[in-house]
Formats: C-alpha cells, sequence, structure tokens
C-alpha cells in the first residue's frame, strides 16, 4: 500500500511524541495502590504523650457508646440512607473499626495547636515528645501512619520551626539507633513558594547526614492554605513546581480550609468546609496533582460534637439537648466528608475524638453504596481489556483500569470492605494483593 510519509520522517515525529510522554510519565506517574489514611488527627504537642493515641481511640469508642449505640438512630441521625439492614453493617463496621484503629494518621502539632510560646517550652515540648514517641514505638501505641506538624516558614518564625523539627528528629533517631516512626513524615505550613519547599528539602538533606539516616527517608507534607500555593507571583499554577522543589520527598498536599478562607477575605460566620472559595481550591489541586502519586487530604470541620449541659446528673431535657447538639455536630461533619469523598479527597482531618466515628461512617457510606457499580464497572472492564493486545507490559487504558482497582484498594485499607467481600465481586485474592492492573490483565490473557 502506498503512503506519502516516508520511514524517517515517521521516526523524527514518534520521536519527538515520545518525548512528550516519557515527560508526563516521570511527573504523573498515576496514583498509587500503597495504603492512604483517610483521616489524619491533629493535637497540640503540649498535650502529647505516648498513650494519647490510645486514649483518642477510646473517648472515640466511647462517644459512639453514648450518642450512637442503637444503628438505625445512629445512621438516621448522619442522614445515611438505605434499610435497617445496612444501617447496621455500617454501625457494626464503625464499632469494629474504632475498637482495633480509631486513629490512622496522628500529627503532634507544634504549629496552631500549640500556638506562640517560649524558646525554653517548645524546646522541652520537642523533646519531651520525641521521648514519649519512643515509648509509644517500644509498646506498639503509635498509628500506622505519624508525624508533626512545624511551625511556618515565615521570616518570624522559620528558625523557630527548623530548631524544633532538628530536635525532635535528632532525639528519635539518637536513641532508636535511627529508626524512625513508621510512615512518619513533616508537615510543612502556609507554604508561599517553592524557595520555601527546596530549604526545606535542604534541612532535610542535612539531618539525613548528621545523623546518619538513609537519603530521602524524611518525607514531608505540604498544607495548602495560602492563595499564593495555589497561583504564583507570575499567575501560574504553583502547586505542581512545589511538589517538583520537593524532589520527591513530597508524599502529601493537605488542604487547610480556615487560613485559607480567612486570606480570601471570607468572613468568620462563612468559613466552612464547603465554602465555593474552598471547593476552587480543591478542584486546583486535583487538577493540578491528578496523577502525581501526591496524596490529597482535605481540612477538619470546626463544629466540634460536645455537649451543652456537663456533669453527671442531667434533667431528661438537658439530656435531650445535649443529644440534639451532638447530632447536629455529627451531621454537618458527615456532610463535609461526603463532600470531600465526592470531589476525590480520600483523606480529611478529625479534630476531636468525638468526630472519629463520623469519619469512618460517612467513608463506609461512601464505599458501600458505589461498591455495586464498581464492582460491574471493572469486571467489564478487564473481560474487554485481556481481548486487547498489549505492547510490551503497557495497555493505554491501564490508569482507568488501576483506578477502579484502586477504589476497591482505598474501601478494603480503611475496612469499608472486607478481603471476602472483595473476592465476591470476581478478583482473586493474589489480584487483590498484587494491587496491580496490568498483572491483573496479564494473567487473564
Amino acid at each position: 500500500m502506498n503512503t506519502s510519509i516516508n520511514e524517517d520522517f515517521l521516526a523524527e515525529v514518534c520521536s519527538e511524541i515520545s518525548g512528550g510522554n516519557s515527560d508526563i510519565k516521570k511527573y504523573y506517574p498515576g496514583d498509587f495502590p500503597e495504603r492512604q489514611p483517610v483521616q489524619t488527627v491533629y493535637g497540640g504537642a503540649q498535650l502529647f504523650n505516648s498513650e494519647t493515641i490510645k486514649k483518642i481511640g477510646e473517648l472515640a469508642l466511647k462517644s459512639m457508646q453514648d450518642y450512637g449505640s442503637d444503628p438505625v438512630e445512629f445512621a438516621g441521625s448522619l442522614g445515611i440512607e438505605g434499610d435497617d439492614n445496612y444501617k447496621k453493617i455500617i454501625h457494626a463496621k464503625v464499632l469494629s473499626k474504632l475498637e482495633n484503629e480509631a486513629v490512622e494518621d496522628f500529627r503532634i502539632d507544634f504549629e496552631d495547636g500549640f500556638g506562640i510560646r517560649s524558646e525554653e517550652e517548645e524546646d522541652k515540648t520537642a523533646e519531651f515528645t520525641a521521648g514519649e514517641v519512643l515509648t509509644a514505638m517500644n509498646e506498639n501505641l503509635l498509628s500506622p501512619f505519624m508525624g508533626i506538624r512545624i511551625k511556618s516558614f515565615s521570616d518570624e518564625m522559620m528558625k523557630r520551626a527548623i530548631r524544633t523539627m532538628d530536635i525532635f528528629i535528632t532525639r528519635v533517631t539518637e536513641q532508636s539507633a535511627g529508626k524512625l516512626p513508621e510512615n512518619f513524615v513533616i508537615t510543612l505550613p502556609k507554604v508561599l513558594n517553592k524557595n520555601q519547599v527546596s530549604a526545606m528539602v535542604k534541612i532535610l538533606k542535612e539531618l539525613e547526614k548528621k545523623l546518619g539516616l538513609n537519603d530521602a527517608s524524611l518525607k514531608i507534607e505540604l498544607m495548602i492554605e495560602t492563595t499564593q500555593s495555589i497561583f504564583d507571583i507570575n499567575g501560574n499554577a504553583n502547586l505542581l513546581q512545589l511538589v517538583k522543589e520537593a524532589e520527591g520527598r513530597c508524599i502529601a498536599a493537605h488542604f487547610g480550609v480556615y487560613d485559607y478562607t480567612a486570606l480570601c477575605d471570607i468572613t468568620a460566620k462563612h468559613q466552612n468546609m464547603q465554602h465555593p472559595v474552598c471547593d476552587f481550591a480543591r478542584h486546583m489541586m486535583k487538577v493540578t496533582l491528578a496523577g502525581t502519586g501526591i496524596w490529597l487530604s482535605d481540612g477538619a470541620t470546626n463544629v466540634m460534637p460536645v455537649t451543652v449541659h456537663k456533669g453527671d446528673v442531667l434533667s431528661e431535657i438537658e439530656q435531650r439537648e445535649n443529644r440534639a447538639g451532638i447530632y447536629k455536630a455529627w451531621k454537618n461533619s458527615f456532610d463535609d466528608i461526603k463532600h470531600s469523598l465526592k470531589n476525590g479527597f480520600y483523606q480529611g482531618w478529625d479534630l476531636h475524638p468525638a468526630q472519629i466515628p463520623v469519619r469512618y461512617a460517612a467513608v463506609f457510606d461512601f464505599f458501600l453504596e458505589g461498591i455495586g457499580q464498581a464492582s460491574d464497572r471493572l469486571s467489564n472492564f478487564i473481560d474487554k481489556a485481556a481481548q486487547a493486545t498489549l505492547v510490551g507490559d503497557i495497555f493505554d487504558d491501564a490508569a482507568t483500569g488501576q483506578g477502579l482497582l484502586n477504589y476497591f484498594l482505598r474501601a478494603y485499607n480503611c475496612g469499608a470492605v472486607t478481603e471476602k467481600e472483595i473476592l465476591k465481586t470476581g478478583i482473586s485474592h493474589d489480584e487483590l494483593r498484587g494491587k496491580s492492573f496490568l498483572k491483573i490483565l496479564e494473567n487473564r490473557k
């Protein structure tokens, strides 16, 4: 068959295309199937000790027992739809999660949760919390994910932030023969520009060198809570550039609702998770960082589920008012979390133990209500994709298939579904554990 394009020209053009494709693969490798926590609990550093995480879990379970013991009433207070059996399933899964792993991720907070204190007090707190982390490590009391949030790299706070980080990491590693908590991360708040991120990398490299840690073992999260983190001073989208400056150390970007809305001149009355300016920022985060492998986390609902009336002896009216207040705060949290989940933010902050049951109820409801449709899509996708020709180990729609598989992995990792429930969808034990859509295709060819 005659063609108009000769081989030399075709090779030149294809080389240009491949070059562009390689750049995309470098910065957008796709979402990784490794476990991402669905929540991060923040607690002031001055309050932390080796049993803090355990106690938070106990308080979360107590709030569920006090105000959510009835499965149907609990689900009804949140607005969960479905029959009574479905509500009982959600309730049972939440209780199981609280009993076994109430806190997935914990951040010892030296910023807003700690405040501005004397140099001496923060030094002592950094050293004390490091010692308590060591104790918790030895007694297996830490959450699966763990870290600290330092102060910002503003001109006023940067030296304090660096010193706290230095004291904490030095104490932990020197007393543990160079061992850090599993999935340890340092959160850098109020990021303004790429210089702050590149400086953070330099500091971490120096700490690794001085303490004999493996290269790139110290990871960071970036707090997206300034308008400048969304757009730089030239008006260009800034998020990917910030991640690039981290040189592979950035594992997550967390959205800070209240600092961001304040900088957007939103009055306190209207600062909330679902304000349109927050949706814009989250969409920018999603569009810019989708496919990079960077975990995205939403912020926290600031309406706390606390009782109006205190004391052991309360009237019936006071008890009803307490329950109504808890339910109102729970519903507010539930709606915010579901809003985040629908926008592709599978992780969020909790600030109070009584918020944690709602976190899991919302996450479990989100995954369970869509699992039937996701199962059909994945099954159909595998059947059709397996008929296609693989070139090497590359399939054009592998990212789509991996995304569907990741849905089940997320549901499994957080406890929304069991492995047995996932196997009913037609995915085998080995396929689930393999976490790779391409491997599924290869095995079914």
